[in-house]
């Protein structure tokens, strides 16, 4: 093979020549698929013969393993391949099976697709919004949409995983190489001669017995009748009643009869409905009254009440709120059963849109007309502390299950009341009178002061320029804190107040527990408002001092330092 040596020599330009000749004659060009004959097996490559290449194509093992064909190959037979490069930078031809078996599937589901024939394969796994299907020919993979998989709605398929069978070509996608199936239409197709002479039987009008229900839907129930047929009854079908839902009505195996109001002979559809079958129930409506006792039957519980039957076809709610006088958010769950018949009130009949709405709780004795008659406004009695928040305590009087408010404001006379308010924790005790009763608003109000003899009583009998005597209790830089004899309330004298000259309005002046007449300055009882004086007083008796004496001499051993000067300038008026 000494020509090979120097490229440039005559012989070797011939056998280019040559060479180049053959291939043109073979027509190999890039993007093409080929067959490649196997020449070798190693445990990381597959070597290929192409006839017209100049080299031979190599195959990664790893690509036949993913493709499922490691274990399958052998030497001598042919494999299909892409050729994508004759020739590399590397001078290497380029070559995928994988490539080569997605362009032949994706080849043999066009030509499906173009004779509307059906291709086998099976359901490998679940996706969003339905589930992937495996091409048995060639591997490739399409979309089963989770309304194409069965004619009826189906809760699990598990037992159609992994089984060969027919699925239909509904959409592809040349530019990004998708594929749509649906394994509903070859039912249809096998089921649809049959189901066009079912459909003969049915006309509008039949009653059809113990269908069976299969499903729901957000727009009605599905039933089988006589294992044969599905057919749909409507929403609006169900019930003469308000239902948002089939399952607030029905139950998955809960047979019916029904009522034929529809036969479409071309789309292979029957209509049914269940209301028709017995009389609407607003017909004679008016044969019910408001506020009186009907017994209703329990046929559905939800988390926020209860279904109840009047009468057959005439279901109404029962809401939580509806259930009990005292407890908020009970549920209904608890306190019903399935069948179960209770009595309940007709609050209110609205024709229009077909509602009647009822009230278990109004059966029940008003425990807050009870509590107004045990407990009248003004009855003082004991209660408990059930629970508080930060402005005031709810509290239970005996055994009436009754939360009663009591605010921080009606707690005590003497100290804050939201001070007065942390002294307190569930289960104390404590008395009350009872302040408010509300039956039809459900609202009691207590207080605990109102049980305390009112220290402002004190001043029952006083008005404005009366003199008490007070105690001081403390001094600060604004003034005194003052207590009235028998009395248990306190109050601040203003340094303003303390003395006509501003020399003797001292705090300072006193270090408490002395005694001394203060005059009362302003008194309101329906504000509870009292302002002490001292200096008020002193003025009111000067006032007096100055009639009586009229000399600076007659009042110079009166007690008031100012006393003198104002006799002086009386004097001086005189003259």
């Amino acid at each position: 093979m000494e020509i090979y040596k120097d490229l440039t020599s005559p012989a070797s330009q011939e056998f280019e020549k040559l060479l180049n000749t053959q291939l043109s004659k073979i027509q190999i060009e890039e993007g093409k698929i080929i067959e490649g004959k196997i020449n070798k097996i190693t445990e990381k490559f597959v070597f290929l013969f192409v006839e017209g290449l100049k080299s031979e194509p190599v195959l990664d093992i790893n690509e036949l393993k993913s493709m499922g064909l490691a274990d399958k190959i052998k030497i001598g037979e042919n494999i299909p391949v892409l050729l994508e490069k004759i020739e590399d930078k590397h001078g290497e031809v380029l070559v995928s099976a994988s490539k080569a078996q997605k362009i032949k599937g994706w080849d043999k589901l066009v030509e499906a697709y173009e004779k509307n024939e059906p291709i086998m394969g099976k359901i490998t796994s679940k996706c969003k919004g339905g589930c992937i299907v495996e091409h048995i020919d060639t591997g490739s993979l399409m979309f089963l949409p989770g309304s194409q998989i069965s004619d009826k709605p189906l809760k699990d398929i598990s037992h159609l995983m992994n089984e060969p069978q027919k699925f239909a070509l509904i959409k592809l996608d040349k530019v990004r190489g998708n594929a749509c199936v649906s394994r509903r239409e070859i039912i249809s197709s096998f089921k649809k001669e049959d189901k066009a002479k079912i459909i003969e039987r049915f006309k509008e009008g039949d009653i059809i017995k113990n269908a069976e229900c299969k499903g729901f839907s957000s727009f009605g129930a599905f039933f089988n009748v006589n294992g044969e047929l599905d057919v749909l009854v409507h929403l609006q079908e169900l019930s003469y009643s308000r239902v948002d839902h089939p399952d607030q009505i029905l139950e998955i195996g809960q047979k019916s009869d029904l009522k034929v109001i529809s036969v479409d002979k071309e789309k292979l559809q029957v209509g049914c409905s269940i209301k028709q079958l017995s009389p609407d129930p607003f017909e004679h409506i008016d044969n019910y009254e408001l506020n009186k006792v009907y017994t209703a039957k329990i046929m559905k519980i939800t988390d926020f009440g209860a279904f109840a039957e009047l009468e057959p076809g005439l279901t109404t709610l029962l809401h939580s709120s509806e259930l009990s006088w005292t407890k908020k958010n009970v549920s209904a769950k608890k306190m019903f059963k399935i069948h179960q018949e209770i009595p309940v009130i007709i609050q209110e009949i609205d024709k229009e849109k077909r509602r009647v709405a009822v009230s278990y709780r109004l059966t029940q004795e008003n425990p807050f007309e009870i509590f107004s008659t045990r407990f009248p406004v003004g009855t003082e009695t004991e209660a408990e502390v059930v629970s508080k928040n930060e402005y005031a305590l709810f509290v239970q009087v005996e055994d009436l299950e009754i939360e009663a408010f009591l605010h921080s404001n009606d707690l005590t006379f003497l100290n804050n009341g939201e001070e007065e308010l942390s002294k307190y924790k569930k289960g104390d005790k404590i008395k009350v009178k009872v302040l408010e009763i509300k039956p039809s608003e459900q609202k009691i109000r207590v207080g605990h002061r109102q049980t305390q003899k009112d220290p402002f009583d004190f001043f029952k009998d006083k008005k404005q320029g009366d003199t008490i005597t007070v105690k001081v209790i403390s001094t600060d830089n604004k003034g005194l804190i003052v207590r009235p004899e028998n009395c248990a309330l306190d109050f601040q004298i203003k340094k303003s107040e303390i003395a006509i000259n501003s020399a003797d309005a001292r705090p300072s002046r006193w270090t408490g527990n002395e005694s001394v007449d203060v005059g009362i300055k302003e008194i309101s009882h329906e504000k509870r408002k009292v302002v002490l004086s001292i200096k008020y007083l002193e003025e009111k008796d000067r006032d007096i001092a100055l009639k009586t004496y009229g000399s600076e001499a007659s009042g110079k051993n009166l007690p008031f330092s100012s006393l003198s000067e104002d006799l002086k300038k009386k004097e001086e008026e005189k003259e």
